[in-house]
């Protein structure tokens, strides 16, 4: 009973810490909209560049104890790198082309559905249970509720083909992002650090990256407050919300992670309404209602811990 109890502690404990990091990931959408003279393949590579030497230089020790451990894992690690790579410049341009509200929605709402298919295809995992079904249906519900009630307050010289583009490239961040939390929990799962893993894959993401600013880095520094922005995504939602990110992957499954993380969408849109100026209509408050109903399904849940590092590892 003890133990029984101890799990659960934890799995709430791995659930609200995803929630965290997802209050504070989706504040990245307004943040870009006030230096829109920064590139967002710039920005993109930027904050998550760093964040990822951050990561790495912090977690050198128990890196470098994990490293032979990561290395059995290599073909995932570099289809994890790759993946970490596109997120950020397909996500930023998706906020970019199609606004905040509908950008963060599509790249956030397909991980889930991308996740469990990767899941059942790779990770040969059980079945999937009514009860996530149900929070799955509900989640999708709301946010397609929540898409379509967004007004799209985005000045573009053909509206129309650049949000279907941007909708597009959120469905390439959706599942570049399905594809290295599921790595991650993955290496995790295998006895690799949680520290260790988000480590491996940020920071080989980040050699990657940061050459790309060469091409669309220029007006990251220009202004005091083009700098400050710049800083505010790489140390705050990047660096501390992948922390707060990798503690709660160390308790919640990966399927589970990403649809915890629809959190994310709903505080980019109010954001979006409060601070930006989008219009949601009130179907799309149904609809953050909604996600937030999946929300509590999802965090309530029990989970058998070992079994799912026996079936992922």
């Amino acid at each position: 009973m003890k133990g029984t109890a101890l799990n659960m502690d934890r799995s709430l404990q791995g659930s609200l810490a995803i929630l965290f990091s997802s209050i504070l990931w989706g504040t990245t959408g307004t943040a870009v909209t006030f230096v829109p003279d920064i590139s967002p393949l710039g920005i993109g590579a930027f904050s998550m560049g760093i964040c990822g030497l951050l990561l790495a230089l912090m977690a050198r020790k128990p890196l470098k104890a994990d490293w032979s451990l990561i290395l059995q894992s290599r073909s995932a690690l570099i289809v994890s790198v790759v993946a970490l790579t596109v997120y950020p410049l397909a996500f930023y341009s998706s906020i970019r082309m199609a606004g905040i509200a509908v950008g963060t929605v599509v790249s956030i709402s397909s991980a889930p559905l991308l996740t469990v298919f990767i899941n059942r295809l790779l990770g040969k995992e059980n079945s999937v249970s009514f009860r996530w079904i149900l929070s799955f249906l509900l989640g999708t519900v709301g946010i397609a509720m929540l898409t379509l009630a967004e007004s799209g307050h985005v000045a573009l010289t053909d509206e129309n083909s650049q949000k279907l583009l941007g909708v597009l490239l959120g469905l390439v961040a959706g599942l570049s992002y399905a594809i290295y939390t599921w790595v991650a929990k993955k290496l995790i799962n295998s006895g690799v650090k949680s520290e260790s893993a988000m480590a491996a894959i940020f920071g080989l993401g980040a050699c990657v990256l940061l050459p790309t600013l060469f091409f669309t880095g220029s007006n990251l520094f220009s202004t005091w407050w083009n700098a400050g922005v710049s800083l505010y995504m790489t140390l705050i939602p990047m660096f501390f919300g992948y922390l707060v990110f990798g503690f709660g992957l160390r308790h919640v499954d990966a399927s589970k992670a990403t649809l915890l993380t629809l959190f994310e969408p709903v505080v980019a849109a109010c954001f979006a309404v409060v601070i930006v100026g989008e219009v949601i209509t009130t179907i799309g408050w149904i609809g953050m209602m909604l996600i937030l109903i999946c929300l509590l399904l999802q965090a309530t849940q029990k989970t058998r811990h070992s079994s799912v590092v026996v079936r992922q590892a």
